[in-house]
């Protein structure tokens, strides 16, 4: 039980970090979404968004800090 509890505060500690993050500096990040290939159609009565590259790029970002996060836990254990 104490894994799980470990993992629920850092899981916590990193939504705060997010949190602060967007709050402060949130709009230095309005690029995202706006990406080269995030698909986007709009007509009359019909709007259509898909961010496709911010996706794969928000994808391999939370790879990179799983892996991190894994190898310092590992580390550190």
């Amino acid at each position: 039980m104490t894994e799980a509890g470990r993992w629920l505060i850092v899981i916590g500690l990193l939504v705060v970090m997010s949190g602060l993050l967007l709050y402060f500096w949130g709009n230095h990040f309005r690029w995202i979404g706006h990406l080269p290939g995030d698909i986007r159609i709009e007509k009359e009565n019909f709007r259509f968004y898909f961010p496709l590259t911010t996706m794969i790029l928000f994808s391999v970002l939370v790879n990179i800090v799983v892996r991190l996060a894994r190898w310092l836990w590992q580390w550190l254990a």
